[in-house]
């Protein structure tokens, strides 16, 4: 199944989904703001910083609680066979990341609108203001319905396989790094930026091209493939690209930010 749906396929669904707009941004404001200013008919909000990510530490955003993603499933009316639709305001990563969240704790069919609530408002379609009431599940959460990477599982990639880390070149090089107090990589790693995996209006790239992409990078037909970021965030958009192309990956949920707090994991810099 394709992990995206576009606005067309979405208005031309015989059984309604349940609509998650989880639109959050880093620098604020809260990604609630924006959804209450108007978002799509039936959606309900879903909170990255509260409900996708537990309390920081190790790693920004590490796994929520099973006890959380439960009560946000039974808030939502989310079952384990209940179509989902995730969506943001921005680029879709954090659309994405609920995308492999769900799908993480138990959620089978999952799939991210493609160009988010820009591509819904540019069709000409409504929002609105109005909260939908809340749902009637009793859907437990379980962990590991996915594959993820710890921080050796990470470092065994690196190593034998390609390890893509989403983040801009500059923090990869170790040049900048504006979040987390160690800058570089993870050694052997590849830089492979999330804003590569989409054009300029927010949609993802076509399968095809995304292949070529990934391709160049390294990645074949008998590659293990992993993904990292700064707190696996954008690692989940670059999970999300990969299986647009087709190409099964797995997350390291801590990332970077969890990668560093261990003194003796070495670091890299540079652009290589």
């Amino acid at each position: 199944m394709n992990p995206l749906i576009t606005v067309d396929e979405l208005r031309a669904l015989i059984e309604q989904p349940v609509l998650i707009d989880s639109t959050w941004n880093l620098a604020g404001p809260p990604g609630k703001e924006a959804y209450d200013a108007g978002h799509l008919p039936g959606a309900y909000f879903v909170d990255l910083d509260t409900e996708l990510a537990g309390p920081p530490g190790p790693g920004r955003h590490p796994l929520p609680a099973a006890t959380t993603v439960t009560a946000t499933f039974r808030r939502t009316g989310i079952s384990a066979d209940t179509p989902v639709v995730v969506y943001d305001a921005s680029n879709s990563s954090a659309a994405a990341r609920a995308w492999w969240i769900f799908r993480y704790f138990g959620v089978r069919d999952v799939r991210v609108l493609d160009g988010g609530l820009a591509a819904w408002q540019a069709a000409g379609g409504e929002v609105t203001t109005d909260v939908p009431a809340d749902g009637d599940s009793t859907f437990t959460a379980t962990p590991g319905h996915i594959p993820m990477l710890d921080a050796d599982g990470a470092a065994a990639v690196a190593a034998s396989g390609v390890l893509l880390d989403a983040r801009a070149p500059e923090r990869f090089a170790g040049e900048v790094e504006p979040m987390d107090p160690v800058a570089g990589h993870i050694p052997g790693a590849v830089n492979a930026p999330t804003t590569a995996n989409v054009d300029s209006t927010g949609h993802f790239l076509p399968s095809a091209d995304l292949q070529a992409r990934f391709a160049d990078l390294g990645v074949d037909d008998t590659s293990e493939v992993a993904v990292y970021c700064g707190s696996g965030v954008t690692a989940a958009h670059e999970a999300l690209a990969l299986e647009v192309a087709g190409i099964p990956s797995t997350v390291y949920v801590g990332s970077w930010s969890e990668w560093i707090t261990d003194p003796d994991r070495p670091v890299a810099t540079g652009k290589d």
